[in-house]
């Protein structure tokens, strides 16, 4: 017989027969390599479950850069200085459940981080759950911990938003979520732009203006016992804003409550009756509408009147009872600016502080805005609007409106988001420029004559000009004996560039604060019993301009 060769039939049916054993041994194969394969996947798979399961929580999917929308872009100052930046940070946390040698792994960790405190570390240790060892690690000592080689350290790739300036724009800049959505400030109204587009966004503030006046705030905050106080520096011919604070404020990088009262941006958001301030806007109107000159003269002024059953008096009894249009500006009387009102009348009146955008609310880059409390006009609302009492307003309405009076008239729109196309442009004009002129000599007076509010402002070299604001602050009811002082400046006062708005909340009188005039006498006084904007806001506001000055003077 022929071993090499069985027949079942034919030499046919031999090659046939064949040719199907051959093609089952390699089914048989390939279904072999495809079950080791899955065992080999299911097995992973189930490993990969168990370690996610014994870290005791979920993967931080959302840390994970997997897409440009994750990397918001950089927001910088007016002068390139990154204010918000997205970074990369790794993370090195410990699963207990996976440390094998507890003594040997703590002996390397302390090896490596001595500072760290061990004591708690041997707690989560001696628990179950996950726990972060080291968070934001520089990527040496991410390097050194993954070299130990331990199962138990679980590294992390996180992507994190930091703000190098801390507290100093907090108001301005706002915060994000866990999600890498903006909740607040520019964060929040530029969210889209900040995640899609190719470009970082520049904003109109200086940090060094910002540092500047934030520290003189603060100082002063503390020399006069405030709850809190404002500032906004802005270019009154373009509305861009160089420096906007609201203290108290906050770092970044550690979040707030947005809900927490004490945190609210009182630039913007802070509704309050102002008080004198409002004068000014009383004596624009005046000269506008032809009803007054500066040298219109007003006798016999009353010190006190009744406008239904309230009675309405002046701040200081030695105000005389004949007075100019201009002088009743400068020496801030109360009743004189009722009588300029009464000439313009209501409607007139009433649309002009309309056109300043002072009642209604503003359209701005941040929606931390605040809505002036609406009112019925009639005689005594024009009467109390006149001197301030009865109205409000924001700071940042207010520092608009001081723009508008001083830059010859034009309307302008506050801005936080730098544009160099837009920088020059004008709007509609609300008052001749012949107007705005007279208005900024007053303005001056207040601050270098006697006779004004404001001496604690008249800075040698920058031609300061403003007027002060005294409130009481409302309450349910009526008003307490908590105030409101203010201060809205402009410089220099021949041709006003800036604006220069502070605010100080519920200040009080320091007896042991040593004021100095700036009229060259050298003259000295400590303490006062007043608590009035003209020896709280006007000396802070003073005090910044001397700061910032010679940065304005050099670079704008």
């Amino acid at each position: 017989m022929n071993k090499e060769k069985i027949f079942f039939g034919n030499e046919n049916d031999f090659v046939k027969l064949s040719d199907k054993y051959d093609k089952n041994k390699l089914n048989i194969s390939f279904n072999r390599i495809a079950f080791i394969f899955f065992t080999f996947i299911l097995v992973l798979f189930i490993f990969s479950l168990k370690a996610v399961y014994l870290t005791g929580k979920k993967l931080p999917q959302n840390n994970i850069i997997s897409s440009k929308k994750e990397i918001r872009n950089n927001i910088l100052d007016r002068n390139g200085n990154i204010l918000a930046k997205t970074i990369l940070t790794r993370n090195i946390g410990i699963n207990p459940n996976l440390v094998i040698n507890k003594e040997t792994l703590l002996i390397k960790l302390k090896i490596l981080f001595p500072d760290k405190n061990y004591k708690l570390v041997e707690k989560n240790l001696n628990g179950k759950k996950f726990f972060y060892f080291a968070e934001e690690l520089d990527p040496e000592n991410f390097e050194k911990l993954i070299m130990l080689g331990d199962k138990s350290l679980i590294p992390e790739n996180r992507v994190t938003r930091i703000y190098p300036q801390k507290n100093l724009f907090s108001h301005i800049i706002g915060q994000i979520d866990n999600e890498n959505n903006g909740i607040s400030g520019i964060e929040k109204s530029f969210d889209k732009n900040l995640k899609n587009s190719n470009n970082d966004l520049k904003l109109t503030v200086d940090l060094n203006l910002q540092y500047l006046i934030r520290e003189e705030l603060i100082k002063f905050q503390n020399v006069f016992n405030s709850i809190g106080s404002a500032a906004i520096l802005m270019n009154s011919k373009n509305g861009e804003i160089l420096s906007l604070l609201s203290l108290p404020d906050y770092d970044i990088n550690k979040r707030q409550l947005l809900e927490d009262e004490k945190f609210i941006n009182r630039a913007t958001k802070g509704v309050y009756e102002l008080g004198s301030v409002f004068k000014t806007f009383t004596y624009a109107i005046g000269l506008n509408e032809d009803t007054i000159d500066p040298d219109t003269e007003f006798k016999n002024l009353e010190k006190k009147i009744y406008c239904s059953k309230f009675l309405i008096g002046e701040y200081d009894e030695k105000i005389p009872s004949d007075l100019t249009a201009e002088q009743i500006l400068i020496r801030s009387g109360n009743i004189g600016s009722i009588r300029i009102a009464q000439k313009v009348g209501q409607e007139k009146f009433q649309k002009f502080l309309n056109d300043l955008g002072l009642l209604s609310t503003l359209d701005f880059d941040i929606e931390e805005i605040g809505t002036p409390i609406k009112f019925n006009w009639g005689k005594c609302k024009l009467a109390t609007s006149a001197y301030g009492h009865g109205i409000t307003t924001t700071p940042l309405q207010l520092a608009k409106g001081y723009s508008i009076i001083s830059n010859g008239g034009y309307n302008i729109k506050p801005t936080l988001i730098f544009d160099e196309n837009k920088r020059d442009i004008r709007y509609d004009q609300i008052i001749s420029e012949d107007t705005s002129k007279k208005v900024n000599l007053a303005l001056r007076k207040i601050v270098n004559t006697k006779e004004g509010t404001a001496g604690f402002a008249n800075i040698d070299g920058y031609e300061i000009g403003g007027k002060t604001g005294t409130a009481q602050k409302s309450n349910s009811g009526g008003y307490s004996r908590n105030k409101i002082n203010t201060f809205a400046s402009i410089f220099p006062a021949s041709d006003p560039n800036y604006v220069l708005v502070v605010m100080l909340d519920e200040p009080k009188p320091n007896k042991d604060y040593i004021y100095e005039y700036k009229d060259g006498s050298g003259w000295k006084i400590k303490g006062t019993q007043f608590n009035t904007a003209g020896w709280t806001a006007v000396e802070v506001a003073g005090k910044i301009i001397e700061r910032i000055g010679p940065i304005l003077a050099t670079k704008y």
